[in-house]
């Protein structure tokens, strides 16, 4: 990718607080089997996960296709929460349950049931109270559970989840669309209705972030996921960009060296009222000396950005 391509972003406020998480969700699933059921049906090891940390995983079609992303940890030996988006929770816990057959689970939407915050910021280093903020750990916070992402914009960022009852961490409040703003900058999109199916998991560079584990077991589209990594360069990739619209989960992209058909496809859009920023899905070869735009060859143009640290030596 020609480096000539980036340009700079300055986020129009701090990414720094706690903040309201209404687009996201929580499936539980409960029983004797519960990890080892969800080990066979998504893409990273559920079964030997450690106590002190937690995954990003997809759940995917035969076909490779991405039907739901989630960060899932082990809450106890015969408990584990998927936190989802919202908009895929009804139908995710109908597909998964399909495949429980014998095994001792049950899924359920626990979304009632918890608080679920989103800590940016001083925020997320005042509540992990010195452990570290490496991504994908899980400590406890008291009576709540701590896990850490992936930064955006420099920042720290976890997620904070208790029981409904537990008193939420004080804090500055940061709005539910800047939290939005720092997932797009973080490079990791979340799968949600509008992109159902629509990705294989290295179309979102899932397994430059540990979301794929290629050395455990078989899953619904393993087969497929494997051969996208290890036969032949991967043609299609994740990238952030910036527009000076509006732009939504869905929409396709358009190079200005092909005007008669799409290059790419929004992954994951948001904004703060000022900023526009998206994960786009974009083949590589549209990506070097070519102009983007939104929803049309002649539509509206998007700038690239650079590259999350944690994909800057992938791409």
């Amino acid at each position: 990718m020609s480096q000539t391509t980036l340009s700079a972003f300055t986020a129009s406020a701090p990414l720094n607080g706690i903040a309201p998480l209404p687009h996201l969700g929580i499936i539980r699933a409960a029983g004797a089997d519960a990890a080892s059921f969800l080990h066979n049906q998504l893409t990273n090891d559920v079964l030997l996960m450690k106590e002190g940390q937690c995954r990003l995983a997809a759940f995917c079609n035969a076909k490779g296709r991405m039907q739901a992303s989630f960060v899932v940890y082990k809450r106890c030996a015969e408990e584990v929460l998927l936190i989802c988006r919202k908009d895929l929770i009804a139908q995710t816990v109908k597909r998964l349950s399909m495949f429980v057959m014998r095994a001792k689970a049950k899924l359920s939407d626990a979304s009632d049931e918890f608080q679920l915050l989103g800590l940016a910021g001083d925020a997320a280093l005042a509540v992990s109270n010195g452990a570290t903020t490496e991504p994908w750990q899980r400590h406890a916070a008291g009576a709540a559970d701590v896990l850490t992402l992936y930064p955006a914009l420099d920042q720290p960022r976890a997620f904070w989840l208790a029981p409904k009852d537990v008193a939420a961490p004080t804090g500055p409040a940061l709005s539910a669309d800047l939290w939005q703003v720092g997932e797009v900058m973080s490079g990791i999109a979340w799968v949600e209705l509008a992109t159902f199916e629509a990705f294989v998991p290295q179309m979102l560079n899932y397994e430059s972030v540990d979301g794929v584990n290629f050395k455990k077991g078989c899953y619904p589209g393993q087969e497929i996921v494997a051969r996208s990594q290890f036969r032949g360069t991967l043609k299609r990739r994740a990238f952030v960009v910036q527009s000076v619209e509006v732009m939504a989960a869905g929409q396709e992209v358009f190079s200005s060296l092909d005007a008669t058909q799409p290059c790419g496809l929004v992954a994951q859009a948001a904004n703060d009222g000022v900023k526009h920023v998206a994960v786009v899905e974009l083949q590589l070869s549209a990506t070097d000396n070519s102009t983007l735009h939104l929803g049309a060859a002649d539509g509206p143009v998007l700038s690239l950005l650079p590259l999350p640290y944690a994909l800057r030596e992938d791409i």
